[in-house]
């Protein structure tokens, strides 16, 4: 049977702790001398990862808080604050 997370947060928190595992291989692999390639394969998948949580974030804050702050009027902080995110993975 596999493991499945009953909610965003379990989903986060699953997906930051595969992540970190792959990033304590990914160390090891360096301190171990390991094939330059492989390791950067590694981490590639560690920023691969890293991508995904973030969009599974931005998805839950989206579908949550932003969508409360259009409901109150306030669209224009919840806008601007999504923009700074994109703008910085942007760069």
């Amino acid at each position: 049977m596999s493991y499945k997370p009953k909610d965003t947060k379990e989903r986060i928190l699953h997906r930051l702790k595969i992540t970190h595992g792959q990033l304590t291989k990914a160390i090891s692999m360096v301190t171990e001398d390991r094939y330059c390639i492989d390791v950067i394969h590694q981490s590639q998948a560690v920023q691969q990862a890293l991508k995904q949580i973030d969009n599974l974030i931005l998805d839950d804050h989206l579908r949550s808080c932003v969508a409360d702050a259009v409901k109150k009027g306030d669209q224009t902080k919840a806008i601007d604050e999504v923009m700074q995110v994109f703008k910085k993975s942007n760069i």
